[in-house]
């Protein structure tokens, strides 16, 4: 299924059903009076968050989601019927944006949160519903609240407590598939990793999981490489782990580089804990990848762990690290309140 990671939508809820214009008419019942009923409810528009997706591509061809109408209401003060809901399915950690795809409007972070996008229109009141002892035979009647209309922006943001920076090739691809079940692309060349990848870190008792995005280059908020959009994808991690390649002449600079990026992007990335590891040490003999190591950790002012994806050295180090930043970030996300979910007025 191909990846696709934002999506505009029109959603149009139901308008409410008519009221009814009636007057009992039986035999032998000489005042029958007003019976017309109300109309019915329109359907709303609802967005919820299951489990199991991790793309918006459904929406690239159904962009245009529309709730039905209320019925009418009848005589005999019979009510319309209310229209169902229309549900909308989308992967957990789907944003739902205005029309400027600025205004964040609903967050939907968790399994079975639903954000109304369309709320239906009320139905409008029938006849009997204007008697009054001044006017024993209304003629009066309501027609059906129109409902809602917007169009709107869905952006997914995946779910993972590690997000993998870097410049391309520098390993991310590699680590990932190394710690974890997932199986990315691996290649010798840049911009192997076109979309984000998701793999789950089992260590001891506890799990976490590992974001890899592709590679940053000098300029990518500008729109260099792949532009930086798919940064979006790791604002929501507790922490990054940033790898330089050790093949590099000078990994200090390659580190001000993602660096410089990640604050010109925003969203507080350059803010988060960041661990930072010296990869593909393997293809190193081992006193130019301590020279190397010791040089990007001068130049970062903070220890930097050495490692290689291939032969397992420094794994294990790597790993309780990582699982430690989580561990610190699960408990500030616990103390933290939840946001509400947006509800159209």
């Amino acid at each position: 299924m191909k990846f696709l990671d934002l999506a505009r939508i029109h959603v149009e809820s139901g308008r409410g059903g008519h009221g009814c214009l009636s007057f009992r008419r039986e035999k032998f019942l000489e005042f029958g009076g007003p019976d017309g009923g109300d109309g019915g409810r329109g359907g709303d528009v609802v967005a919820e968050a299951v489990a199991g997706l991790n793309t918006l591509v459904d929406f690239r061809y159904r962009p245009r989601i529309k709730a039905r109408n209320g019925r009418p209401g009848e005589g005999g003060n019979r009510t319309g019927a209310d229209a169902e809901a229309v549900l909308i399915q989308v992967p957990v950690g789907t944003e739902v944006l205005d029309e400027d795809q600025e205004t964040v409007l609903a967050d939907l972070t968790a399994v079975g949160q639903r954000a109304v996008l369309a709320r239906g229109g009320d139905g409008g009141r029938g006849n009997a519903a204007f008697k009054s002892a001044t006017n024993r035979a209304p003629r009066r009647v309501e027609p059906g609240w129109p409902g809602q209309e917007f169009t709107l922006w869905l952006r997914l943001k995946l779910i993972a407590d590690i997000g993998i920076v870097g410049l391309p090739n520098a390993g991310k691809s590699t680590l990932l598939a190394r710690v974890s079940r997932a199986r990315p692309k691996i290649a010798d060349y840049p911009f192997t990793t076109l979309h984000p990848n998701l793999g789950v870190v089992r260590r001891g008792e506890t799990s976490f999981v590992l974001a890899d995005v592709p590679g940053l280059i000098a300029g990518a908020h500008e729109g260099a490489g792949l532009g930086d959009r798919f940064l979006g994808h790791i604002e929501r991690c507790g922490a990054l782990l940033h790898l330089v390649d050790a093949t590099l002449e000078d990994p200090a600079e390659a580190w001000r580089t993602v660096r410089a990026e990640l604050q010109a992007y925003g969203a507080a990335l350059a803010a988060k804990p960041e661990l930072l590891a010296l990869s593909k040490i393997d293809a190193l003999d081992r006193a130019t990848a301590e020279a190397r190591r010791a040089a990007l950790e001068a130049a970062a002012g903070r220890p930097v762990l050495a490692l290689s994806a291939v032969s397992g050295a420094g794994l294990d180090a790597l790993l309780g690290r990582l699982a430690a930043l989580v561990a610190g970030a699960r408990a500030a996300e616990r103390a933290a309140a939840p946001a509400e979910a947006w509800q159209p007025q």
